[in-house]
């Protein structure tokens, strides 16, 4: 059986916190938007996609050992924008500074997925949380203001020190996503 699946970032519950305020006003604002649950909210490294069963393991295992590699780094979130572009926009979304360890972190997850036969990703990655999804343009001009208020505001530096492989299942109230693994940074089994 195929899962449909992706490795992202977690964040920590503060930063939650600090987008909810983003969140709770584009809703008020009376867009027809989407918006994502705080649950939901992470940054997508690779999207998977359907996944069998047989890959999960195989998976797991490579991520664990190049991730034992790894040393804890901080990323920041700040500013705000959309996809893709203010005049037709389709995702609402908060920036997240590249970093030289995020760049690097995502290509590694990019190779080892690669490996396994996940097809690369054409797009060059831009970090980012999808906050919401835009599904018409009614009152969305009332949305591209609170956006632009939120424009260079920080919500937050957060640790890094894992990552997750989830599972998605496209539900009617939104997608719910279940942890398959989480996978931490500097767990080296070779080193004593």
């Amino acid at each position: 059986m195929d899962l449909r699946c992706f490795i992202a970032l977690e964040l920590p519950s503060d930063i939650k916190a600090s987008l909810s305020g983003l969140l709770y006003r584009l809703k008020k604002s009376g867009a027809d938007l989407k918006c994502l649950s705080d649950d939901n909210i992470h940054l997508t490294l690779k999207f998977l996609g359907n996944t069998g069963d047989s890959l999960i393991e195989p998976l797991k295992e490579s991520l664990c050992k190049k991730m034992s590699f790894y040393n804890q780094f901080y990323i920041t979130i700040a500013g705000t924008g959309c996809f893709p572009d203010k005049r037709h926009p389709r995702v609402i979304w908060a920036e997240i500074e590249k970093s030289a360890s995020l760049v690097r972190l995502q290509k590694d997850v990019e190779g080892i997925t690669a490996e396994l036969g996940f097809p690369a990703d054409k797009k060059e990655f831009s970090p980012h949380l999808t906050l919401a999804r835009v599904r018409s343009q009614r009152r969305v001009s009332e949305a591209l203001e609170i956006l632009d208020e939120f424009g260079t505001y920080k919500f937050g530096d957060a640790e890094i020190n894992s990552i997750v492989l989830m599972k998605s299942e496209l539900r009617p109230g939104g997608a719910q996503h279940t942890c398959l693994a989480e996978i931490p940074f500097n767990r080296r089994t070779d080193v004593k």
